[in-house]
């Protein structure tokens, strides 16, 4: 049978929009236009509602079936009153109380020339405030996961915790005060950016042979295949041998801790530099900048099996002499005579790491404290040193309703959406008519 396609969530022909980050749902968030749904005589109040109930729908839990989303909606609409506080502590609020609904709180200006709009509590942009509730929107929302269907699959893959314990279930309703954590390694790899394709065969070019010295000696091994092929056919027919005589020794595994030592004593030597506080000019910032980015990775690379000491030093070594710490202020100034060829071959004395001025010192420490802090990593998932995925910036934004700490992917559900004079808590991009001819479609009683 075919290969079922793969379901397109994000059509440019006729765009629907979704709880994505992706740069696609981006575009087409941008060119969304109202869709005008109630000004045409055409259409009746059921096609009406039927049209946004479907435009919401597609961004509202969309992956979610339509029977479990009636199951959870609800008539109930939560809401807020704006009470001035110097008020409430002068009076009881009883007069206030008595007139609410009817005007009576409202001082009227009859004879005024402009009549301002009353800003209105937008009650039905509440219509889906049951569906933040789930334990899968909740992640989204506090930014643990790039779209809801990403966040679903964590939940299932038992990387969330629900107030300590592994909770699979993504259809879970949240109640003030839960508390939920994600796996920070999939929030990394959700939010970050995306590993390089080429980085295996980054890591297999690493492991060829580097120059025509190391490629002559297997080019030598080819070439006399044949001919140990054949002394091997004419030692057969010889009578056997000792085995411990004829079989040769394995090689012995290279030790790499002296070489890794060497990395961490000049990485060691680099930091304690940065507590001395000295002076040091530009260009030697930059190359202790480069040295140390350099040299992060190179300590990963020693701790491989396929790694040899000769390798790795002389890595090391070509790091050192690149790292020029001679100070330009104080080099000599060639004569006029002399040539081009010598002042190549010329060398300045090398001078000491230690002459560190204070802004680049600070320079320096910040660059460490940062290696430290987001190390490059071959083995993660994502790229390393970690860095916001694109097109991320459109999309950051945090619910008033979740209190999120992201220094340990953790997040706590503080109360339910509400509405307020001018705002609903429910993040949503459609506008007040959309979400009220929505709501009115599911308001029907079956």
């Amino acid at each position: 049978m075919p290969r079922a396609a793969q379901r397109r969530l994000h059509v440019l022909r006729r765009p629907k929009l979704r709880q994505s980050w992706s740069k696609y749902n981006l575009y087409n968030l941008w060119r969304q236009r109202d869709p005008k749904i109630g000004f045409a005589d055409h259409e009746t109040f059921f096609q009406q509602k039927w049209r946004a109930k479907g435009l919401l729908r597609a961004y509202h839990g969309e992956h979610i079936k339509e029977r479990d989303w009636e199951r959870m909606f609800s008539r109930r609409l939560l809401s807020v009153a704006n009470m001035n506080p110097r008020y409430m502590a002068e009076n009881d609020g009883s007069e206030m109380a008595a007139g609410r609904g009817s005007g009576r709180d409202i001082v009227q200006r009859w004879k005024s020339d402009v009549v301002e709009p009353k800003t209105i509590t937008p009650y039905m942009n509440m219509a889906f405030a049951p569906m933040e509730r789930r334990l899968d929107i909740a992640i989204f929302r506090a930014m643990f996961a790039s779209s809801a269907r990403q966040a679903r699959h964590f939940v299932v893959h038992g990387k969330v915790k629900v107030n300590g314990k592994v909770m699979h279930y993504p259809a879970y309703k949240l109640n003030p005060g839960d508390m939920f954590q994600v796996d920070p390694d999939s929030v990394l790899f959700a939010t970050g950016q995306p590993k390089k394709k080429g980085g295996s065969n980054a890591r297999q070019a690493s492991k060829a042979p580097q120059d025509n010295a190391e490629a002559e000696p297997a080019a030598e091994e080819a070439e006399g295949a044949e001919a140990k092929a054949a002394e091997a056919a004419e030692a057969s027919e010889a009578p056997e041998q000792d085995p411990e005589t004829t079989d040769k020794p394995e090689a012995a595994k290279a030790d790499m801790k002296p070489t890794r030592q060497a990395i961490q004593k000049l990485t060691k030597q680099a930091k304690s530099i940065l507590a001395r506080n000295r002076d040091v000019s530009t260009s030697q910032k930059q190359n202790l900048r480069s040295f140390l980015k350099r040299a992060k990775p190179l300590l990963s690379k020693a701790g491989r099996s396929t790694a040899t000491p000769t390798d790795i030093l002389g890595e090391l070594n070509s790091m050192v002499k690149e790292l020029n710490l001679s100070d330009p202020s104080t080099e000599t100034a060639a004569t006029p005579t002399e040539s081009s060829s010598e002042k190549a071959t010329r060398q300045e004395p090398p001078r000491s790491i230690d002459d560190l001025n204070a802004e680049e010192l600070k320079a320096l420490q910040r660059l460490i404290h940062e290696e430290e802090e987001n190390p490059a990593d071959p083995a993660k998932p994502y790229h390393t040193p970690w860095k916001p995925r694109d097109y991320m910036s459109p999309f950051a934004f945090i619910p008033r309703y979740l209190e999120v700490n992201q220094n340990v992917c953790s997040a706590v559900y503080l109360r339910h959406p509400v509405a307020r004079v001018g705002s609903a808590e429910v993040p949503t991009p459609f506008g007040y008519q959309i979400n009220q001819l929505a709501f009115n479609w599911y308001l029907r009683r079956r």
